[in-house]
């Protein structure tokens, strides 16, 4: 049933293939920028990826401002405030992210910062608080799985009053998204496994939440299909760069698709394990995923048997009774997290993960206050939270 009413919205340019790096250049010069900011972190600058980003500038008559590559794992205030007087000081005029979810939500905090000429971005907190133009901002994605290139969120942690703080605004899409695989074929077996986990949750979700409409439902099933067919291959060889550039296609499809639907139970419920237990919020996707699942079928059980097919393909879908096709769904998540274990002993149970049985209480108090809870079609109480994370443990 279509929605009466929806929204959509995806202007972030995508140059997507190998040597997509080489465009950048062109495309700032496009937008009267010469002299960008690279954010970036420690892990990425080692594995080579700053250089070869770097190299792509060679024969350009642009200048790279400066390179800021200590970027820590979750983005932090005082982070963002740092970088933000380096663009000031040495006069740059462009944003480039490169990297996974943090760089990308420090990126876009900075671009706060600067276009807003604020020096305290927690004004801005909150939804649609931003009224004045961006920064030049280009997003190149080192992980396939968070979809941070083409969403409108991001997030900073205060350190100060220990909070996270979500910042929501289309000003905050990048305008250029650039997916080129030889960014994500170092990516380690495991975080292959978990990011690209992560993003069949969003597809997943994407596609079954209320706020589902046939836009985003395209995006969602376009995902589902190239997960299917190139994680586990991706997972076995990370240098098959067919597999590489249809997981970095996966990841920034269903990034679109959540971005204009949202997501759900898998994510309040995840986003909690992440903060009481610091379980990598990848891992917690997919380990969580089959088991809300399992919970929504009594009302979702129609739209799970309709990803049977893009996940599992054509002759697995035909040779399963109807009846039975969203059941198949579940179980073909769960097939896909035991192959992912045995392969690089990604975990399948959040007590292999990290999380305590003392840690299920505050994990079920914090997913319920979760914003991601809204547009999960069935609705939990604490009880049912208490129960999914006692199955998946």
């Amino acid at each position: 049933m279509l929605p009466k009413y929806y929204e959509f919205q995806n202007p972030v340019k995508i140059n997507a293939g190998m040597d997509a790096l080489e465009t950048i250049p062109y495309e700032l010069k496009q937008m009267n920028a010469s002299r960008p900011i690279i954010i970036t972190d420690k892990g990425i600058s080692n594995a080579g990826l700053l250089k070869t980003l770097l190299n792509a500038f060679d024969d350009s008559e642009l200048t790279i401002g400066v390179v800021f590559d200590e970027t820590p794992p979750d983005s932090s205030l005082s982070t963002v405030n740092r970088i933000a007087e380096l663009y000031r000081k040495h006069k740059c005029d462009s944003i480039i992210a490169l990297g996974g979810g943090s760089p990308m939500d420090t990126a876009k905090g900075v671009n706060i910062l600067i276009s807003e000429g604020t020096g305290d971005i927690r004004q801005f907190m909150g939804a649609d608080r931003l009224k004045k133009q961006m920064q030049p901002f280009i997003a190149i994605p080192t992980t396939s799985g968070t979809g941070s290139e083409v969403t409108l969120v991001a997030v900073i942690y205060d350190e100060e009053n220990q909070v996270k703080m979500p910042f929501t605004s289309a000003r905050l899409l990048p305008n250029v998204a650039v997916l080129d695989p030889r960014m994500t074929i170092g990516l380690p077996a495991r975080i292959t496994a978990a990011t690209g986990m992560d993003a069949l949750t969003h597809a997943i979700e994407a596609y079954t939440c209320l706020q589902k409409n046939p836009m985003s439902d395209a995006f969602a099933t376009a995902a589902i299909k190239l997960v299917g067919k190139y994680l586990l291959a991706v997972v076995k060889n990370g240098k098959d760069k067919e597999a590489r550039f249809a997981m970095a296609n996966a990841s920034t499809m269903a990034g679109i698709a959540f971005s204009n639907s949202m997501v759900g139970a898998v994510h309040a419920i995840g986003h909690a394990c992440g903060a009481v237990a610091h379980i990598h919020h990848g891992t917690a996707m997919a380990i969580l995923l089959p088991y809300v699942m399992e919970f929504n079928k009594d009302i979702l059980g129609d739209l799970y048997g309709e990803l049977l097919l893009p996940l599992a393909g054509e002759s697995v879908y035909l040779s399963t009774d109807r009846v039975e096709h969203a059941g198949k769904f579940i179980k073909t998540v769960k097939s896909i997290n035991t192959e992912l274990n045995k392969l690089c002993n990604m975990p399948v149970c959040l007590s292999d993960a990290g999380l305590k049985k003392e840690q299920f209480k505050q994990v079920a108090e914090t997913a319920l206050n979760d914003g991601a809870m809204l547009p999960n079609p069935k609705e939990l109480n604490k009880n049912d939270i208490l129960n999914i994370l006692e199955k998946a443990f």
